[in-house]
């Protein structure tokens, strides 16, 4: 693969044709959700807040990348609870032409024997070196396209199986010809963010014009994300026929076989590169793919972004270049303890200001805050903590307090249930054990979230949480994580320094049933033997293991580590920081 060099040694002008010229961007990262701040609804969780963090990243470090997503018009959904503790979803209103660029560049594709016309809107991300990275939103709903048809970008993850084909067709296809109408002839590789942008791989076929694919293989990299079977979309060949035309679903059937369109399948049969994203989450996807052809590159958080102002403001006092280089906060150890509760403290009572706001509780600055937010699916296990009520309070009466928020999927009523639990048991219970749940989990609650608690609890059930993000924000603001150990606490744990661990090691390389109860009895032991005792007993470990977590987790989990392995491992890109 071509190389493209550039960075301090580049001058002004030639820049300046580099931040222009589509022939210098030769990585396309396509996904179906991207979350750059919370005034884009464009993302659902934490995919999309993923695929941000890394374009981030990309810009800052100045590595030649262009991104295409889709444009949400309703976003996914502003979440709503009823006081009896139903979720409720609204659309989401927002005015794309006020943070973006309309363009003129149209293609075509056909679903279901109609022309449809995408159009594009620009966005420009600006790294902190003045690197632009170019964001494009995919966007049907024109005036010339039939109704049916124009509804296909409104929604993220809404409608049927049809609907979800007809977008995922859009992103491969109609994306990649959106970015040869604008130029982008140059793309050395197409980076997958988890499989909804597979048909890349057919649009190639065609482009191409070989039977034997080897080429197709050759510019493709393929990210899988998660080992839970809802996260893997396969339409069977009775819809594909009703929406792909015949040349493409006859291609369709050369390339894979079978009964339908596994979009996994598609990512790893046609990629030169695949990875998981985390060191446990590539022995579940090996098992469970059936190849050891699947590396892994961990996931991290954009440092910046998750930074609480006070923390910046320190790591900018001790910690000089840290925002270029987040591997340099391995110098935590040298800040002041007192300026480090200092900044813990504001972050806190700015989430407490937020939860008074919202919820009318008052929660008080001296008690140990847990918080659990993410998105409520069942294997999420949200409400483990609630598994034996009565010892909870024996354990944490009067000295815990948990902030809890995260949005379930419409059509996902289990997680809508567990939702309404631990709404009507902070009512039972809340006069003893405070417990709040915020609306409406987003980017901008989710920075004050995981800077302003003490405390990250995470319980998903072992092996399916592949990396998890969330617990990484945290380790950016000093918050100690506390949590099952899948994913990317395996590799960040280290009981009573960085945090603790739920439940055993993880020996599980499948998605088997083990007892459950033993996690929450573990939990529960922990909660009362380590954690309540350090935080009220030792303030002098507490901040040490705060100093620790940012040291040895904040420095190795951020997506400038994330971009540079990428570099190395899959994508052939030199890069050198501005």
């Amino acid at each position: 693969m071509a190389l493209i060099t550039y960075g301090e040694n580049i001058s002004s002008s030639l820049l300046s044709t580099f931040e222009r010229n589509p022939i210098f961007r030769n990585v396309a990262y396509f996904s179906l959700e991207i979350g750059i701040s919370h005034d884009l609804p464009t993302y659902s969780g934490g995919l999309g807040i993923l695929a941000g963090d890394i374009l981030k990243s990309a810009a800052d470090l100045g590595v030649p990348m262009v991104a295409v997503t889709l444009l949400y018009r309703k976003g996914y959904f502003r979440q709503e609870l009823t006081p009896e503790g139903q979720q409720v979803e609204r659309p989401v209103e927002w005015e794309p032409e006020k943070l973006m660029n309309k363009l003129d560049n149209r293609v075509t594709i056909v679903l279901e024997g109609r022309t449809v016309q995408v159009r594009a809107w620009g966005y420009t991300y600006m790294g902190h070196s003045g690197y632009p990275l170019p964001i494009y939103f995919l966007d049907t709903d024109i005036d010339a396209n039939a109704p049916s048809d124009r509804s296909l970008t409104w929604e993220l993850y809404g409608g049927d199986n049809r609907y979800r084909l007809c977008q995922e067709m859009i992103l491969g296809i109609a994306g990649l010809r959106l970015l040869r109408d604008l130029g982008y002839n140059n793309i050395q590789t197409f980076h997958l963010n988890e499989g909804h942008a597979g048909f890349i791989s057919l649009e190639l076929t065609r482009e191409l014009g070989y039977e034997d694919f080897d080429k197709v293989r050759d510019d493709v990299i393929f990210t899988t994300h998660t080992p839970v079977a809802a996260g893997h979309d396969y339409f069977p060949y009775d819809l594909i026929t009703t929406v792909i035309d015949e040349s493409n679903t006859s291609t369709l059937r050369r390339m894979l076989g079978g009964s339908g369109v596994s979009m996994t399948d598609l990512g790893l049969k046609f990629s030169r590169y695949v990875n998981a994203v985390s060191k446990k989450h590539a022995d579940v996807s090996r098992k469970m793919f059936g190849t050891d052809n699947v590396d892994f590159i961990t996931n991290g958080v954009h440092s910046t972004t998750w930074t609480c102002p006070g923390f910046a403001r320190l790591y900018d006092r001790f910690i000089p270049a840290w925002r270029n280089d987040p591997s340099r906060l391995i110098q935590a150890f040298q800040l002041p303890e007192e300026d480090i509760w200092k900044a813990h403290q504001a972050a806190k009572m700015r989430l407490f200001a937020r939860v008074l706001e919202e919820t009318g509780v008052e929660f008080d600055a001296d008690i140990l805050t847990i918080g659990f937010a993410r998105r409520a699916a069942t294997y999420k296990r949200a409400d483990l903590l609630f598994t034996d009520v009565k010892r909870l309070l024996d354990v944490g009466s009067g000295q815990v307090q948990f902030i809890f928020a995260g949005k379930a999927h419409p059509h996902d009523i289990p997680a809508k249930g567990i939702i309404k639990r631990i709404i009507d048991l902070s009512k039972e219970i809340g006069e003893v054990l405070p417990i709040v749940f915020l609306e409406n989990y987003n980017m901008e609650l989710a920075q004050v979230l995981t800077a302003g608690v003490d405390v990250w609890l995470n319980t998903p059930i072992r092996p399916r949480e592949a990396s998890g993000t969330s617990g990484m924000k945290c380790v950016h603001n000093g918050v100690i994580n506390f949590s099952v150990l899948d994913g990317w606490w395996i590799e960040g744990w280290i009981e009573d320094t960085t945090g603790w661990s739920i439940g055993p090691i993880s020996q599980e390389a499948e998605l088997i049933e083990y007892d459950e109860t033993q996690d929450a009895i573990d939990l529960y032991n922990k909660l009362e033997d380590k954690v309540i005792p350090t935080y009220y007993n030792d303030r002098k470990k507490w901040i040490w293991m705060m100093k620790s977590t940012i040291a040895l987790n904040a420095s190795y989990f951020n997506t400038h580590r994330v971009v540079k392995e990428y570099c190395e491992k899959a994508y052939g890109t030199i890069f050198r920081g501005h």
